[in-house]
């Protein structure tokens, strides 16, 4: 434990620090994983529609691939915004939000394809 004041303020300021950064963090991993969870919708629903044979009824995964599909430019985009303010803000390095967005951009335009 600290004894003098000046080290009580830096382990408050540190405290604080550590809340700040982990919920940046904590906010950064849920939205990659919506966006992730949408991406692999698309790519799952064009499998089934891919391999369906022809009298099978492919409404449903037709219809998932269009919410998904209407979703999922929203959902880059804001993820590009929140990495970017991450990285701003000195919660992540800017170049590890550089590397998150450019994998970002590279799977949801294999996912478009």
């Amino acid at each position: 434990m600290p004894h003098t004041a000046s080290a009580w303020k830096r382990l408050r300021k540190t405290e604080k620090r550590r809340r700040q950064n982990r919920a940046a963090a904590k906010k950064i991993k849920l939205q990659r994983r919506d966006v992730s969870e949408t991406l692999t919708a698309i790519t799952a629903s064009k499998t089934e529609i891919a391999n369906a044979k022809p009298d099978a009824d492919t409404s449903k995964a037709k219809a998932a691939l269009a919410t998904a599909t209407a979703k999922a430019p929203a959902d880059v985009k804001a993820t590009q915004a929140l990495l970017d303010r991450a990285a701003t803000k000195g919660y992540i390095h800017p170049n590890k939000a550089a590397r998150l967005k450019s994998r970002l951009v590279k799977r949801a335009r294999a996912a478009a394809k």
